[in-house]
């Protein structure tokens, strides 16, 4: 039996998913190289460096099977506190970093928008289908933080039907030049949704995720 037989056993990436695979998979190990100890050519046996070299495959599969252990445990560890951690935000007030308003029953979302420098800004509010409903001039504004206010009304003056809308700032200094803005929306988180395994807070109609929160406070506060 040639040494290259054992090549499909150690050379296939472990199974991770299963204890019992691993388990096995290094037993087949074992077993392919007793046999091959044992029913070697007498004229020709297997050279010590050919056996340490199927020692040291051995070692570096039983450690990469431990390996792909400690890390599916830890992974289980690293899931179960952001479920944890995600838990906790239900029923608090969260400011996340979001340039969409919700509307519902003709109230919106608290919005606001933060200006790096003093500008003249504009912003227009467009529908699910990217069609513009609303554009509003706000003048000039100071640096710092603003309200974003809408009435939750189209151009033509009609209330916009409930929904979630996409709000684009354009902000613009005295020469001409585009301002740094950045949005915000502040709403209490109601529960907890997961897309890819991921967590994400829901907001209304909205579903934020825990990496554009900038502020957190209990609700009412």
């Amino acid at each position: 039996m040639s040494i290259a037989a054992l090549e499909p056993i150690y050379s296939q990436t472990p199974d991770v998913s299963s204890k019992s695979k691993d388990e096995l998979g290094m037993n087949q190990f074992l077993t392919m190289l007793v046999a091959q100890l044992k029913h070697q050519d007498p004229l020709n046996p297997m050279q010590g460096t050919d056996f340490t070299a199927q020692l040291a495959q051995f070692s570096g599969l039983e450690q990469q099977f431990k390996m792909n252990e400690y890390l599916a445990d830890i992974q289980e560890i690293v899931s179960a506190q952001e479920n944890g951690n995600a838990i906790d935000y239900i029923g608090k007030m969260v400011k996340t970093y979001d340039n969409t308003i919700c509307i519902e029953d003709g109230q919106m979302d608290s919005s606001s928008y933060k200006l790096e420098n003093g500008a003249d800004v504009t912003f227009a509010i467009y529908n699910e289908h990217g069609v513009e409903v609303r554009k509003i001039y706000e003048g000039w504004k100071d640096a710092g933080e603003h309200n974003l206010e809408w009435d939750g009304r189209d151009n033509s003056g009609e209330m916009v039907d409930d929904g979630v809308y996409a709000v684009e700032v354009e902000a613009r200094d005295e020469e001409g030049s585009i301002v740094r803005c950045n949005a915000y929306v502040t709403g209490e988180v109601t529960g907890v949704t997961y897309v890819s395994g991921m967590p994400y807070f829901m907001i209304g109609d909205k579903l934020v995720s825990p990496a554009n929160i900038v502020e957190v406070r209990e609700s009412g506060g």
